[in-house]
């Protein structure tokens, strides 16, 4: 008993110690992990904003490795929606993201724009999104034990002792096409592969000189479809999601039963990583999902899992002055 306990004490002390440096060593990761990743497609590709009729407003956030210091938590949210211009059909939108890991705190934030082009009942669109990455890292809080192969404590030449931050330009661009019965789209994000050259965060307008990282191009692939049963009242929405920077390689699927296009329910599992369960509802233009992510390798020995919320809200647009329905504020729902 004390032997599992020591080593779980073990293991969250070695995945701590790599959640605080091993970014600096190599580059700097972005974008955040979602299980949940069919509820908001445009996340990960900018072809996929202004689906739909309606304005869409979504925000969640993922804790991940509960249990564990360090481990990555972050929070996100994006607005959308579609309109036509000199005849065409065009998807305007925002996002952001802000997450944690270890030392590190980031952040993305971009405008996104898609053209639309109609084929028949489908949709062919060409989507890109510009925007910023901003990464702090936190240098006081950096402990290198010494040793006789290693220089003491707080000075490594490689690592920050003070708290850095800089930022950089960000684009993506994406592909996404449209059915009535499903999706697929590929994409590319952090385009410019931006280098982030820390300064001192103090304000003294210090440069650290040496210290930089690159945020590397990632590339994704998502599909998904909805395939109605005899029963009417029955729906499978089958998905998955590939991504990669060709160093690192994610793989994940998931499948939910949505009952009356108001409750859903469904089981995913991403590649040598986690297996979750997902519920969620619709109602009225609102819709509330959640999933727990349970570990499928060693980490599970030191934490019980991950847990994901997203809640948002949509409404009907119509941009053409002949409706004169009048809409509530959001502000006051």
């Amino acid at each position: 008993m004390v032997y599992n306990t020591n080593m779980r004490l073990l293991l969250r002390h070695i995945i701590s110690l790599l959640l605080c440096v091993l970014p600096l060593l190599a580059y700097a990761q972005m974008d955040i992990q979602l299980s949940q990743y069919w509820a908001a497609p445009a996340y990960f590709n900018a072809g996929a904003v202004g689906q739909g009729d309606r304005l869409n407003i979504l925000v969640g956030t993922r804790q991940q490795w509960v249990g564990i210091e360090g481990a990555p938590a972050g929070y996100w949210g994006r607005v959308d929606m579609p309109f036509k211009l000199l005849g065409g059909n065009h998807g305007v939108g925002l996002a952001f993201s802000s997450n944690s890991e270890g030392l590190f705190s980031n952040m993305v934030f971009g405008a996104q724009y898609a053209y639309k082009y109609k084929i028949k009942k489908s949709y062919l669109c060409i989507g890109a999104q510009l925007g910023l990455v901003n990464q702090k890292f936190d240098g006081t809080k950096v402990e290198i034990p010494t040793s006789d192969h290693h220089t003491p404590a707080g000075e490594d030449e490689d690592i920050p002792t003070t708290e850095v931050e800089g930022m950089a330009f960000d684009m993506a661009l994406g592909i996404y096409y449209v059915h009535p019965y499903f999706h697929v789209g590929i994409s590319a994000t952090h385009l410019t592969e931006p280098t982030i050259r820390y300064e001192d965060s103090s304000g003294s307008g210090k440069n650290e000189d040496g210290f930089e990282v690159f945020v590397p191009r990632q590339f994704y692939f998502i599909a998904g479809g909805n395939i109605p049963l005899k029963n009417p009242l029955y729906e499978i929405q089958p998905s998955v999601l590939v991504s990669t920077d060709f160093n690192v390689f994610t793989a994940e699927a998931t499948l939910r039963l949505r009952y009356n296009k108001f409750f859903w329910g469904g089981v995913g599992y991403r590649w040598n990583d986690a297996v979750s369960i997902m519920l969620g509802a619709e109602y009225k233009g609102f819709i509330l999902g959640y999933s727990y992510d349970l570990p499928v390798t060693a980490v599970l020995k030191a934490s019980s899992g991950s847990h994901e919320v997203f809640v948002g809200y949509s409404m009907k647009l119509d941009l053409s002055g002949k409706n004169k329905t009048k809409h509530k504020s959001i502000r006051i729902l």
